[in-house]
């Protein structure tokens, strides 16, 4: 359980360390807010690929309480887990803030003045965790390696960076995190509640999706796996 909680504090540090760093980079190499949203983006789906491929082995990688609450309710995760995971994820995001600024030589602990609210911004949200959610249950579901698990993962959020009119959050420890960042990435503390509850809406969404249309095909792929690679090991007996 140690090493699981230390990978999931590391995963979500250094995650909002990149997607904070980043968006100051962005800032500081250009005005447009287009190129610094695309160096953000690029560097962002670059580290989560890597990080998921790296503490995926160790803890699942989860990085996120929706994505932890999600493999409670599909019991892959009991409740004392999934309390750990949460917290542990929240300290890091906020830790990873901190050190972004840090870096560029800012004021370590800060708070964002970014307010983020509006219909559409909601509603990204929602899909843009839904759409998260609904790739790792399927991917994860149907045995994929955890680098492919890693690489999906990856491109859905940087697509939803670049489709959705909040930018993809999509995980309430990181929109709690760059609170503490008033930067390109940060977000105003009263724009968190309704950040959050949108990221848990699509969570369940997701859910209900992938029970609808997913779960008894990724059963039957995962069976079927499972019984090749039962067929293989007997091979080489």
């Amino acid at each position: 359980m140690t090493k699981k909680l230390v990978a999931e504090f590391l995963g979500t540090l250094l995650l909002v360390a990149v997607v904070v760093g980043s968006g100051i980079m962005g800032q500081n190499l250009s005005t447009d807010f287009g190129q610094a949203l695309i160096i953000n983006t690029i560097s962002t789906v670059a580290a989560l690929a890597l990080l998921i491929t790296l503490f995926g082995p160790i803890s699942g990688a989860h990085f996120n309480p929706v994505v932890s609450l999600i493999m409670l309710a599909l019991k892959k995760l009991d409740a004392t887990t999934f309390l750990a995971y949460a917290a542990v994820q929240t300290a890091g995001a906020s830790a990873g803030a901190v050190l972004a600024n840090a870096m560029f030589d800012l004021a370590p602990l800060q708070v964002s003045e970014n307010v983020r609210a509006g219909f559409g911004t909601w509603v990204s949200e929602i899909v843009a965790t839904a759409g998260l959610l609904l790739v790792i249950l399927v991917f994860s579901a149907r045995n994929f390696s955890t680098t492919q698990v890693g690489v999906a993962v990856a491109a859905w959020i940087g697509s939803a960076y670049l489709f959705t009119a909040s930018t993809s959050f999509a995980n309430p420890a990181v929109t709690v995190g760059r609170i503490f960042s008033d930067t390109f990435a940060g977000i105003a503390p009263e724009s968190v509640l309704n950040f959050v509850l949108c990221q848990f809406a699509g969570a369940l969404l997701a859910l209900v999706i992938f029970k609808t249309l997913f779960s008894t095909d990724a059963a039957a792929d995962a069976k079927a796996s499972n019984k090749g690679n039962k067929l293989r090991a007997k091979k080489s007996k």
